[in-house]
């Protein structure tokens, strides 16, 4: 069977990963109003049994401590403006301390030299930590020695393996083949050097889903539920209208499970892999309240795209008032940590 990129030229490729970073900054392409985070309430503590500079956000993940429990989730890889665009961020989540996903790694499949790119970072932000990334209908036709190249060649701390079936049904180029991709994380997480994580794109996740992922293996699930950019509505938008996937994508431009219900449905389960949430997160009020329902790691994408087209500067003035947001969130909650502030349940959701 053909690799799915074969079906597309290099410069075909390029337009559509350049199309993707420009729709994400359109409002109409954001599922705003539809996260269920604006339904999460904390509990104001009027007495907080501590100083403000007691707090500490740092947590354990992926069998490490770090310092921050921020991700800066995956977002464009594989074409010629995506180099100057990931050093920037690759040095800001340096200086940050914050985990980076990188966007797939899908074109190194077909060609090796796509990989310079991970060296250009690499000599930028030498310390950085890096999370590959690779679709699961590429992962179900791809041998783990292939895997494994893109886990070197970006020195990776761990691999994404991303779901976007939705995205794929309605992307002009897309490859909606998942037949075996349970199958496919199993043996993935068994025998990769480095931890697995699941992550969706934006429709988030069903209990039965969550489930089904219990002892496979992965090390962590990232909700990445209905709230933020909806992939179907992009699509959509690089499709012709009148074709049918075009008609398709305007039908399901609500489709997907909340970032809030998901992560309710990550409780409901008991997993046994960390839970992570991202998806119409745009503050860090919204990441204090994901936190304090379980989730081990927080991602934010659109928001810091946006201020990384402004410069540096901006985007790390950016993820320094998110940081501040969320001590601020613990402080009023009387939390001196994430860890803390789960223990004490200091959350309700009023639409439960």
């Amino acid at each position: 069977m053909a690799s799915p990129i074969d079906r597309e030229t290099v410069p075909q490729f390029e337009s559509r990963k350049v199309d993707h970073i420009r729709l994400a900054l359109e409002q109409e392409n954001q599922a705003s109003g539809f996260s269920g985070l604006e339904a999460v309430r904390l509990n104001h503590e009027a007495l907080p049994d501590l100083d403000f500079s007691d707090i500490t956000i740092s947590v354990q993940s992926l069998g490490r401590k770090v310092p921050t429990p921020f991700l800066l989730s995956s977002m464009t890889a594989g074409h010629s403006a995506s180099p100057d665009l990931n050093q920037l961020l690759a040095r800001a989540c340096a200086e940050k301390g914050w985990r980076m996903g990188v966007g797939s790694q899908r074109r190194e499949l077909t060609d090796k030299g796509a990989a310079r790119e991970w060296k250009i970072i690499r000599k930028a932000a030498p310390k950085v930590a890096l999370l590959g990334n690779l679709g699961l209908a590429q992962l179900i036709q791809t041998k783990l020695v292939d895997v494994e190249r893109l886990v070197d060649a970006l020195e990776a701390e761990a691999m994404i393996i991303h779901l976007n079936a939705l995205q794929e049904c309605l992307q002009p180029e897309g490859t909606a083949r998942f037949k075996g991709g349970l199958k496919a994380l199993e043996r993935l997480a068994e025998r990769l050097s480095v931890p697995v994580v699941v992550k969706e794109t934006g429709c988030g996740f069903s209990a039965e889903t969550l489930r089904r992922l219990k002892g496979t293996g992965v090390a962590a699930v990232d909700v990445s539920g209905l709230g933020g950019t909806h992939w179907g509505r992009i699509e959509g938008h690089r499709g012709a209208r009148g074709a049918v996937q075009g008609r398709a994508a305007v039908t399901m431009a609500e489709w997907g499970i909340s970032t809030a219900d998901s992560m309710l449905n990550a409780r409901s389960v008991k997993a046994d892999y960390e839970v992570w949430g991202s998806g119409g997160v745009r503050s860090g009020l919204d990441a204090a309240k994901l936190l304090a329902m379980g989730a081990r790691l927080v991602g934010f994408a659109q928001p810091l795209l946006e201020a990384a087209l402004l410069g540096e500067a901006e985007l790390l003035d950016k993820m320094s008032l998110l940081e501040f947001e969320l001590k601020t969130a613990m402080f009023c909650t009387g939390s001196g940590s994430v860890v803390g502030m789960q223990k004490r349940k200091v959350w309700q959701c009023l639409a439960k």
